[in-house]
């Protein structure tokens, strides 16, 4: 991609030029789309899906979009990408204050076993979940995101408002000690 262009487009598309703002999106949603594929969890998902979201983001960038200030190459996608993630993070909060649809017994057995299931054992997964209820809403979703859902420390980081990788990173750690004390305890 031709940065160059990317910045005329830009300032083109800031003017008011509706053919620069297409030619935009054109070229940084399918990037977005592939970037954010998968990272809405599933039990934060309703009607809607991640590429809502990407849609929802972009609108909203685009919106206000004349105030954005361009700071060197990647500039667009990385706030894109942080507006993608804030989104994420809203969809993850929303579903934990919404009562679940249906419940779902858990007497009644299951054709097959999860992958956690089968690598840490019911009993095991059960001391799991306990001690995991009992984590703060933060230290929870940082455990679950990196722990379950695979984010790096940075996506960690942007999802639970922490100022770094490295500030995730030492949080994650200290939730997982807080988790493996909980589950011995248990």
């Amino acid at each position: 991609m031709d940065m160059e262009s990317s910045f005329d487009l830009i300032q083109r598309a800031q003017g008011g030029d509706d053919d620069a703002l297409n030619s935009l999106l054109e070229r940084y949603l399918p990037r977005l789309r592939r970037w954010a594929s998968g990272r809405l969890p599933a039990y934060a998902r309703d009607l809607g899906d991640t590429n809502d979201l990407i849609q929802e983001a972009a609108i909203g960038t685009f919106r206000n979009f004349p105030r954005f200030q361009q700071r060197g190459e990647g500039g667009l996608h990385a706030y894109l990408r942080a507006a993608v993630v804030n989104r994420i993070h809203d969809e993850v909060r929303r579903a934990g204050r919404r009562p679940p649809l249906d419940e779902i017994s858990t007497a009644l057995p299951t054709p097959q076993t999860s992958p956690l299931e089968h690598a840490i054992g019911q009993e095991a997964l059960g001391r799991y979940e306990r001690a995991l209820a009992q984590l703060g809403d933060v230290e929870r979703e940082a455990v679950i995101a990196r722990i379950e859902l695979g984010f790096t420390y940075e996506e960690v980081a942007a999802l639970v408002g922490k100022p770094s990788a490295g500030a995730a990173r030492v949080a994650i750690a200290r939730a997982l000690d807080k988790l493996a004390r909980l589950m011995s305890e248990s």
